[in-house]
């Protein structure tokens, strides 16, 4: 049976929620929520209504509506349920590739050409978000800390009077954050994590999950910088790095698990994978 796109019926829109599902069944993602663990307060079935309630920001994402209101929108969607941050680094993602994709070009390019286009008002939206939900983020530089995002609405007039696009605010957090990064480095990750995900076999769940661990062992992942600090962050890329496979990892994500240890930002580009993925057609 062919499982293209068009056959599928399913626009940029549901692929993206189809990809935040996928994400968060694909086991073992070690240190992460899949469907045979939780973490303590939060739950598979927060990720699976984080998921749904992502949709209507993404179908505005694929209407053209702009970055800023369709993240804010999918985010807002996102918090109704009792887990908390859920997905907001995936939808971070996610929004800009599903526009790129709804304008024919889900490519390296065509996803910079959308986060460049951003605009100051996209920024605030984006500020905006982060009051529907706590995310852990680190402090900013010395010299900008009137545009620390915890601010959320109230950074608004230091982003006009700085003329700040969403894309700048991005460019500002590349070095320290790694969802920055793919926006301002051409989605790099994403693209390449798709590509695994596309070459591999078997089910998609599983695909994701090789395609996390690989991602794991490439760079320190951000949040576990944030909570946990640089040496912390290097020692999980080499205990990633020494997993051949899927067993192996189950004993890492126990591991993890106990250790308090959440790769969720490399699970954020593995989830913008999956969709990415899925719309070059990946078999379900």
């Amino acid at each position: 049976m062919s499982n293209s796109v068009t056959e599928r019926g399913f626009g940029p829109a549901r692929h993206a929620e189809l990809a935040l599902l996928l994400e968060v069944a694909g086991t073992p993602k070690p240190g992460n929520v899949d469907r045979r663990r939780d973490l303590s307060g939060l739950h598979f079935e927060h990720f699976l209504t984080g998921a749904v309630g992502s949709g209507s920001g993404l179908r505005l994402a694929e209407e053209g509506a702009s970055v800023g209101e369709a993240f804010e929108t999918a985010v807002a969607g996102m918090s109704n349920q009792g887990g908390g941050n859920t997905q907001f680094g995936c939808l971070l993602l996610l929004v800009p590739l599903v526009k790129a994709a709804a304008a024919g070009d889900l490519s390296p390019e065509g996803a910079t050409r959308v986060a460049e286009a951003t605009t100051v008002d996209d920024a605030v939206s984006f500020y905006r978000a982060f009051e529907h939900v706590a995310v852990a983020v680190g402090d900013p530089p010395e010299d900008a800390s009137d545009l620390d995002v915890r601010h959320g609405s109230a950074a608004e007039p230091a982003l006009r009077e700085r003329d700040l696009t969403l894309y700048d605010v991005m460019d500002l957090s590349a070095e320290r954050d790694a969802n920055a990064r793919e926006w301002t480095g051409r989605f790099a990750r994403t693209f390449r994590a798709a590509d695994s995900i596309l070459d591999d076999e078997g089910p998609v769940t599983d695909r994701v999950a090789r395609a996390f661990i690989d991602l794991l062992t490439e760079e320190p992942d951000t949040l576990v910088v944030t909570n946990h600090g640089e040496a912390v962050a290097r020692d999980v890329m080499n205990r990633a790095a020494a997993v051949s496979d899927l067993d192996e990892a189950e004993t890492l994500a126990e591991e993890f698990v106990a250790e308090g240890i959440n790769p969720g930002t490399t699970a954020d580009i593995v989830c913008a994978a999956t969709f990415v993925a899925l719309e070059r057609g990946v078999p379900l």
